[in-house]
């Protein structure tokens, strides 16, 4: 009889086992197909002005755009720069942005650009609040860095 309650008991305990981990893994399943759809990143722009001074900076998937003053330039956007920035961009809570506080304000008296990052994805723009150009806020630090080194 102890035998045949033992039996029962192992029994039972890997079939719990065996539900909780579909049960899991269905769950990380859901997970990464919203934030592969949460992270369509289709442009990322960076503007930088004070008195004087005007550029912005266009990332898309096919190029690179910049404009100084007026003066564009275009060229063609690697698949391998291109993930590399829009990595960056998906790894950035992106209802947020807005809101994200500078570090410092040389922009308010003119000791700094005025920078905005704006990022579009899946058809919604989001504008980040201005930050001082060259310290963005550390959520954004990332992101700044690679435009930095693509310029």
């Amino acid at each position: 009889m102890k035998m045949l309650i033992a039996s029962i008991n192992i029994i039972l305990v890997l079939s719990s086992i065996q539900c909780q981990n579909q049960s899991k893994n269905g769950y990380i399943e859901k997970n990464v197909n919203v934030n592969a759809q949460q992270t369509k990143i289709e442009k990322i722009e960076l503007t930088e002005q004070t008195r004087g001074f005007h550029t912005v900076i266009t990332f898309t998937p096919k190029s690179k755009t910049s404009v100084f003053n007026g003066e564009e330039k275009q060229s063609p956007m690697s698949s391998s720069d291109w993930e590399r920035i829009s990595q960056r961009a998906a790894a950035i809570d992106l209802s947020k942005i807005s809101t994200l506080e500078a570090p410092t304000s040389g922009r308010h008296s003119d000791q700094a650009m005025i920078s905005t990052l704006i990022i579009t994805s899946n058809g919604t723009t989001y504008t980040s609040a201005n930050f001082d150009s060259g310290n963005p806020p550390k959520e954004l630090k990332p992101l700044y860095d690679e435009f930095q080194r693509k310029q």
